[in-house]
Formats: structure tokens, sequence, C-alpha cells
């Protein structure tokens, strides 16, 4: 399949989902994303990140209680995407999720349950282990978020070649961290996501996809990782 071929395939499911949420939402949300998902800095937290899970939620559509719900967190949970605030202090991951919810809400006409459906899904990218449903905001929403949480980490189960480029990526972001702060950094959170035996990701069918895929580049980039970090 050729990068045109690939691109035209992504913006089609794009277009997909986002009819699928649109009314929503109020008129220029779509533009809002576009605009943040263009960033330049951006070079992970992309569009193409979307892309990827919108593809992942594609192929586990069926597993999904409100497919609608989880295509509207992929949409917002990165949309407020910076390494420093203004000032130059390092931003935490937390900051960025809950500035992302912030955009959701100020673009959304969801309310009640679906809207704060949409706000616990996106928070549990916060914390991808520890995230856990506390409200069943309808039937079948905590499987929904675990789907969702699997769907993020799914780019761990990339080819090789392009977990590395990612994780590159994710370094380019980086903005004004050392090199050795950042291998630090990215191999404790690598080693919190593989955890020891226990599978990464949470569903029966998404572990049978990807979990051996994903371990095995885990252990290679976090070997790396420390060597860089020494």
């Amino acid at each position: 399949m050729t990068g045109a071929t690939v691109e035209s395939a992504n913006e089609a499911r794009r277009r997909h989902y986002w009819r699928r949420i649109e009314r929503a939402h109020e008129p220029g949300a779509y533009a809002a994303l576009d605009a943040a998902y263009r960033q330049p800095h951006r070079s992970y937290h992309s569009w193409a990140h979307i892309d990827e899970l919108l593809a992942g939620l594609e192929r586990f559509d069926s597993l999904a209680s409100r497919p609608d719900l989880i295509a509207a967190a992929i949409f917002w949970h990165d949309a407020v995407h910076l390494a420093r605030d203004p000032d130059g202090k390092i931003r935490s991951d937390r900051q960025n999720v809950r500035d992302s919810i912030a955009a959701f809400r100020r673009h959304t006409l969801l309310g009640g349950s679906e809207a704060q459906a949409v706000e616990d899904l996106v928070m549990a990218t916060a914390d991808h282990v520890g995230a856990r449903a506390e409200t069943e905001h309808y039937p079948g929403f905590c499987d929904d978020l675990d789907l969702f949480v699997d769907l993020d980490l799914s780019p761990l189960a990339a080819p090789w070649d392009i977990f590395a480029a990612n994780t590159q990526k994710i370094r380019s972001e980086s903005v004004g961290v050392e090199e050795a702060e950042f291998a630090a950094s990215q191999a404790r959170m690598l080693e919190g996501l593989a955890r020891g035996d226990a599978p990464v990701f949470r569903r029966a069918e998404t572990r049978a996809a990807w979990d051996a895929t994903a371990r095995v580049n885990l252990a290679r980039c976090i070997a790396g990782l420390r060597a860089a970090g020494r």
C-alpha cells in the first residue's frame, strides 16, 4: 500500500468516525482539533496517532458498547499536548490530559452521563495501568474504558522500525529535556507498562492481537533506553 493510499484510507476513516459524532459538537469543533493536531511541535501526538487509534477502533468496533463515545475520546484525548508551560516549567501528562478534557467540554454538545463518560475515558490516558471505571455511565462502560486504554497503547505493538521511530518522535517533543533524563523517564514509563508477566492489554481480543509483539518491543526499547541513560 503506497503512502498516498494509506493517507487516503486514514482520511476516509477519520471522516467516517467524525460524521458519527459531529452532531454532538459545536460548529468549529473539528477545525479546532485540526489546528491542534497540526501544530508544528507535534511529532508523535499528531493526526497520525489519532488515525492509528481510529484504525484500531474500526478493527474492534464490535466490542464497543458505545463506539461513538470511544471515537469522541480518541479525537479529544490529545487535543492539548505541550512539553512546557509558558514559564518553562515541564508539564505533566496529567495536566495535558486535563486541558484536553477542558477543550472537549468547550466544544461538546453532550451532557450528563455521556459527557462524563468521554471525560473519564480521556482521563484514563493519564494512568494507563491504574485507570479504572469508578462509575458505570452506561451498560458496558467499564469494558469500553478497557478497550479505549488498549487502543491508546496499541502503537506498542507496531513493527519495530515504527516503534523505534515513534520513540524518536516522542523524544523530539520533549523540548529542553536532557538525553539521559529522557531515557530514564521513558524507561520507567515503559517498565510500568511491561509489569513483569502481566499482560500489556486488558481485553482478551486485543491481547491476542497485540500483546506478544508489544512485550518484545518493550523489552528491546527499555534495554536501549537504560543503556542510553547511563
